[in-house]
């Protein structure tokens, strides 16, 4: 059944994509709802798969890397509908979704064979659910920082065209950019605490200075930085915007890393 689900919520992602990249280029609102309804099936779907999957192994599904990438698709969909819901912005949708489908896509082309948690592991899904809370936040602030350097470029260039009159005003894209950040840090750094524990538990030391935690710290120090810029040196508008896009591209290079090592330990 979680199969049949999971199926399902891939064929209606991009299906979704597909309808919100076209209405991205043409006036129609109409096409926006459609985009969003599909989308929203596709939540449900999504939902019903990682409750599935959650009644088999008796928590979160984010044991494997896959089961992970297919946690981090369900809440970049869930903070689209919210976001939605709250401000209509369905443009928010061109963006977001298709980075969802990709995600999503991923963890279907991945080898989904997991080992199963050592009993003193069990604790591991906490530490991974938080952190890919917090790279929501992220992937989010990223999206709302592409948005920004796009519509800040239209308004520079005077190209009033179907783009310019989607995108959101700078002061909202500015703001969501910060809000997500605001949410995802303190995610992410409940998370690496939660890891940390667990190490200390498992290999009787904090910190094994890994790729993934060397990474992770990292990342932390990052957006740390960006934070404190922002709430307190006052960083706004394209700066955050392009650190925001900078940081999020480690953060994809991190999955990447992650991937290719899990890869060449199988081999």
């Amino acid at each position: 059944m979680p199969v049949l689900f999971f199926v399902a919520t891939m064929v209606l992602y991009l299906v979704g994509t597909g309808f919100f990249l076209v209405y991205l280029l043409r006036r129609s609102e109409a096409l926006s709802k459609v985009s969003l309804a599909v989308a929203g099936i596709g939540f449900l779907t999504h939902t019903a798969a990682l409750i599935s999957r959650m009644a088999v192994v008796g928590h979160v599904p984010v044991a494997s890397f896959p089961e992970a990438m297919s946690f981090f698709s369900w809440g970049l969909v869930l903070v689209l509908l919210i976001v939605e819901f709250r401000y209509r912005v369905p443009v928010l949708g061109s963006f977001i979704l298709p980075l969802a489908s990709i995600s999503l896509i991923s963890a279907a082309a991945l080898p989904q064979e997991a080992p199963a948690l050592e009993p003193v592991l069990k604790t591991v899904w906490i530490h991974v659910t938080l952190s890919m809370l917090g790279t929501v936040g992220f992937a989010v602030a990223f999206v709302a920082g592409l948005m920004y350097v796009i519509q800040e470029r239209l308004l520079k260039s005077k190209r009033f065209n179907v783009l310019y009159a989607k995108l959101p005003p700078l002061d909202f894209l500015d703001q969501l950019n910060q809000q997500s950040i605001v949410i995802g840090f303190p995610f992410l750094t409940l998370g690496i605490i939660a890891g940390a524990i667990s190490a200390e538990f498992t290999r009787g030391s904090y910190l094994s200075w890994n790729p993934e935690q060397a990474w992770a710290l990292v990342t932390w120090v990052f957006y740390f930085v960006v934070l404190t810029g922002r709430l307190t040196v006052g960083w706004r508008a394209k700066r955050a915007a392009y650190l925001t896009i900078i940081g999020f591209v480690g953060v994809v290079l991190t999955f990447v890393g992650i991937v290719l090592k899990g890869h060449a330990s199988v081999a």
